[in-house]
């Protein structure tokens, strides 16, 4: 698994953007805290999607009036930047980006602490593109191990693909130790309004009103009161 077989799976922009919607919303139901998926609607002039599993490793897709632009950072990962006293990127990573995504390089939340861009996986797509884009022929790094199949983190995007409920059912056991229902998280990847039976079938102790400043600033629907 790398970046350049993620880049093949991704669903079109508007669909990535509905998933990560989601997933955020599942999150402010289940949890609450410190959610491991977020979404805000006030990313400077753009819309993001921000994933963090608390170790260091994180991912960021950014909705602008371009089109999206995906950074992944797995801080253990054989391409990571920290492999490098100088923090440098893995050869190819931004090869060929366009220049409207270039200000995202330069956002100091995918920066180290002088400001240079962190990263191990890299994808972006034009509004008016039919496909996702990586850097350039960029060459992998060998397997450290048998079990070493994902040189640069990209398979935390996993779970934006087609499987997205089965994936987030088992991200809930793995993560939370709790059983959800696959047709409650299908009721919330397919973007149907929120109820209190909806959202209290994965977490009694909420109610669409307690949640709904929260919901609302996903930009998620929520049936009027």
């Amino acid at each position: 698994m790398t970046v350049y077989d993620i880049a093949a799976k991704l669903p079109s922009i508007g669909v990535l953007r509905d998933r990560c919607r989601a997933l955020a919303v599942l999150e402010c139901i289940v949890d609450g805290g410190e959610p491991c998926y977020a979404y805000t609607r006030a990313w400077g002039d753009d819309e993001a999607a921000l994933m963090s599993n608390g170790s260091g490793d994180e991912w960021a897709v950014v909705f602008t009036a371009d089109g999206a632009f995906i950074r992944v950072l797995d801080h253990e990962s054989a391409m990571t930047p920290y492999r490098d006293p100088e923090h440098e990127l893995w050869p190819g990573l931004l090869e060929g980006i366009p220049a409207v995504f270039c200000p995202q390089i330069e956002e100091p939340a995918f920066g180290d602490e002088q400001g240079k861009f962190l990263a191990t996986a890299v994808l972006w797509r034009l509004s008016d593109d039919a496909r996702w884009h990586t850097g350039e022929d960029i060459t992998f790094p060998p397997p450290r191990g048998p079990y070493d199949t994902d040189p640069d983190g990209s398979h935390r995007l996993e779970i934006l693909l087609d499987d997205i409920v089965d994936r987030y059912v088992i991200f809930a056991k793995d993560h939370y130790g709790i059983e959800v229902d696959p047709m409650v998280i299908e009721h919330v990847v397919a973007h149907r309004p929120l109820t209190d039976v909806v959202v209290q079938a994965l977490n009694p102790e909420v109610t669409v009103a307690r949640l709904h400043g929260d919901i609302v600033a996903t930009g998620y629907p929520i049936v009027p009161v």
